[in-house]
């Protein structure tokens, strides 16, 4: 079973997917999407579902610091629904609390990348601090 973890965010998605045997995160991608436009990206997440042969997603929530759940989750959630409707594959959610500013930090401290740089991984390094989360948590 292989699993595709997804930070969405606005304007762009965090792609990541486990190993084969579901021990792993690896982050592999960000997609650009336009949620004003409905446009979420859903056909290069086609072509990504079946390179990587996925049948299951995690979805980051975005909760708040409380535990309450604000515009960004329902907005989680609402791409969590469209995937499932267009793949037909289980789609479980995944607290997302402080993940993007761990994936910041692991940036800053371990590999000193530019504020430039780090805006164009940070989304796939936080998709992959999702779903290793979840792995961790299932197995």
């Amino acid at each position: 079973m292989r699993i595709m973890g997804l930070d969405v965010g606005s304007k762009t998605v965090g792609v990541a997917v486990s190993d084969p045997l579901g021990f792993t995160a690896q982050g592999i991608e960000i997609i650009g999407i336009n949620e004003e436009e409905k446009e979420y990206g859903l056909e290069r997440l086609a072509e990504l579902v079946s390179e990587y042969k996925v049948d299951k997603f995690v979805v980051g929530l975005p909760k708040n610091m409380n535990n309450s759940e604000g515009p960004r989750v329902e907005a989680s959630k609402f791409y969590g629904d469209l995937i499932k409707e267009r793949f037909g594959f289980p789609v479980d959610y995944q607290d997302e609390r402080l993940t993007t500013v761990q994936a910041e930090r692991m940036l800053v401290e371990q590999a000193d990348i530019s504020r430039g740089k780090r805006k164009k991984v940070i989304d796939k390094l936080a998709a992959q601090l999702i779903l290793q989360n979840y792995l961790d948590r299932m197995f």
